[in-house]
């Protein structure tokens, strides 16, 4: 499915639906402390987008079994909740979840440094790559390119040194959680679709200290480096409007 234009009402929802996406990510990051276990995180995002209102777009979905992706360290993407993985200080964990309401689907990711000190390539691998998304983002407008977007993000990588996850991109989203077209995190301007006012997609940067390489889990959904470097992950949800945009999934 390409991403479509959205309708008025269309709108609305997924400004719904990105409020209460921001607000579980922001209760989420106040829980990430020493001791905890990715799956507790879990079971308190489904807690509390129901009680919003809303419900996890990621369960089930492809038969993913939780509520939210939880990737800790050389984990990328899409590490599965568990009760045996417990949260150290210092871990970097990427908390990335989908919310839909009233059918209108977000998706947004954060990483957070367990008691919010780290070395200061750890730190600064978190700081640049959520840098990064907002540069991206900073050339969002009706008529760009997918291009556009991706050399903005490649640009703030390339000089910091990072490897850039070249296999996992940014997305359409709005009426399922992965639309058409792919927003990669490199590019050319100019280059890749043609992004309209009213279109709806998901920029997310993922960013390691290492190398682009990645491996796949025996549990055929944890993504993580190849080479074992640690990886951060951020990503808004985002409306194309005829003059820039607007973040849809924060506060």
């Amino acid at each position: 499915m390409y991403t479509r234009v959205k309708t008025a009402s269309e709108i609305t929802n997924m400004r719904e639906s990105g409020r209460i996406l921001a607000t579980v990510l922001q209760a989420l990051r106040d829980e990430v402390k020493e001791g905890v276990t990715t799956k507790e995180l879990s079971d308190m995002a489904m807690k509390h987008v129901k009680k919003l209102g809303g419900e996890p777009a990621f369960y089930g979905y492809q038969g993913f079994p939780e509520a939210i992706c939880i990737s800790v360290n050389d984990e990328i993407v899409h590490g599965i909740p568990r009760t045996e993985t417990v949260i150290k200080n210092g871990d970097i964990v990427s908390l990335d979840f989908g919310v839909n309401y009233k059918g209108m689907i977000t998706d947004s990711a954060i990483s957070v440094i367990c008691g919010g000190v780290a070395p200061k390539p750890v730190a600064d691998l978190v700081k640049y790559t959520e840098q990064s998304l907002m540069e991206g983002l900073a050339v969002i407008k009706d008529g760009c390119f997918a291009g556009d977007i991706g050399f903005a993000v490649e640009k703030v990588l390339n000089k910091h040194g990072y490897g850039i996850i070249r296999d996992m991109v940014g997305h359409g989203v709005g009426h399922a959680v992965h639309e058409d077209p792919n927003i990669p995190n490199y590019g050319r301007k100019g280059s890749g679709a043609k992004l309209v006012a009213g279109m709806t997609i998901a920029v997310e940067p993922m960013a390691t200290l290492g190398g682009e390489r990645i491996s796949v889990d025996s549990d055929e959904w944890t993504i993580r480096t190849a080479d074992g470097s640690l990886a951060a992950h951020f990503e808004h949800t985002v409306l194309i409007t005829e003059d820039g945009y607007e973040i849809l999934t924060q506060l």
